[in-house]
């Protein structure tokens, strides 16, 4: 999927929003059924020892658990950065730490592909 400024930034605010809202139906609209997301946090929170989840469903199990422990999650956008078919949201996370997310897009515009990166 092509992206442009104006589409990225969309995507952004959508995402961010579905976040602030803890909606987890709305979160989950995002995401392909064909899905690789790398984040630190699934070691963190006890998912599996890799960082690495490939479905869906155990997806959706790891945002559940991540939003019912950090009950005070607000995100803030600070910057999108636009690829030919991907993004950076670069935004303050839980605990104030900044976060950048790559989020690669497929041809329906769901993400596919996610690397997750945070400050210390």
């Amino acid at each position: 999927m092509h992206l442009t400024e104006q589409s990225a930034q969309s995507f952004a605010e959508q995402w961010i929003d579905a976040w602030n809202h803890h909606d987890l139906t709305a979160i989950m609209r995002l995401y392909s059924e064909d899905i690789r997301f790398f984040s630190p946090y699934i070691i963190k929170l006890g998912m599996n020892a890799d960082g690495v989840i490939a479905d869906k469903q155990e997806l959706e199990n790891y945002f559940k658990k991540a939003l019912d422990i950090y009950t005070d999650l607000h995100f803030e956008l600070n910057e999108v950065l636009v690829g030919a078919s991907s993004v950076i949201l670069y935004y303050k996370s839980v605990s104030n730490r900044m976060a950048a997310e790559l989020m690669e897009l497929d041809e329906a515009g769901k993400i596919s592909l996610v690397k997750a990166h945070y400050n210390h």
